[in-house]
């Protein structure tokens, strides 16, 4: 069972809103290519990203979030503000062998402070965030269920080791059932900015945990759009073994 998604649009609840040591404010690689910023290149204020994961378990869940910096450029190091929606379905065998079909809605709005220095990014959050989950059987078994209000706090830090590595990392946790999610990429350049590697992933809640390993392909450029694929083995606690893939967009203005 899936229920913390990397990214869509609530399906019948209005989407809440959503989307950190440095000397000094230097211009820095696009965490999400590894591209070093072309100089004279436009700053960009806005980034706008989205994601949809799918299993073999029967979960699909989707993302979109945007992130925008206050008084200056995300190129730089300041203040930054975020707003994030997820919405999403999956199924599982209940106790007494029913199945049982949750769909879950989501929203936040944080705030934080992105440190950037030249060949790395540390960014962190905190906020608010209102989750609806529903079941299409009652499910004693499953205390996740109904609307709740919680805390939300999420890092992200992009890096580049070397000319030709990336790392890259996500990290969330929400007081709205106890749900975190964490994720970790490795890559190698294979072509312009085009990063291969392995990745690993961890998410739960108070009702399910779940494990994946995987490989990425990241820093593909479809015009505007930067995108990045992943597929690989998962492991719920639920739903037991299965399959994964992921694509993930970003767009900056």
């Amino acid at each position: 069972m899936l229920r913390l998604r990397l990214h869509t649009v609530p399906r019948d609840l209005a989407v809440l809103a959503a989307l950190a040591l440095s000397t000094s404010a230097v211009r820095a690689a696009d965490w999400y290519t590894g591209a070093t910023a072309p100089k004279g290149s436009e700053d960009w204020i806005v980034s706008l990203d989205a994601s949809t994961t799918v299993t073999s378990n029967n979960s699909v869940f989707a993302n979109a979030g945007g992130t925008a910096a206050i008084g200056g450029s995300l190129r730089d190091s300041g203040a930054r503000i975020r707003v994030e929606a997820l919405a999403g379905t999956y199924e599982y065998r209940a106790d007494n062998g029913a199945k049982v079909r949750g769909e879950q809605i989501e929203g936040a709005a944080l705030a934080g402070y992105e440190w950037v220095w030249r060949e790395a990014k540390l960014a962190g959050f905190v906020g608010l965030s209102v989750r609806d989950t529903s079941l299409s059987v009652a499910d004693p078994a499953n205390p996740v269920v109904g609307t709740s209000y919680g805390l939300k706090g999420a890092l992200d830090f992009y890096a580049k080791p070397s000319e030709r590595t990336m790392v890259q990392a996500y990290g969330s946790f929400s007081t709205n059932d106890m749900a975190y999610f964490g994720r970790i990429k490795a890559g190698y350049r294979v072509g312009g900015n085009v990063y291969l590697g392995p990745e690993v992933a961890v998410l739960g809640n108070d009702f399910y945990n779940q494990f994946r390993i995987g490989a990425h392909l990241t820093g593909l450029q479809l015009g505007p759009i930067q995108a990045s694929l992943s597929a690989g083995y998962q492991y719920d606690r639920e739903q037991k073994s299965g399959v994964y893939g992921a694509v993930d967009v970003r767009a900056q203005f």
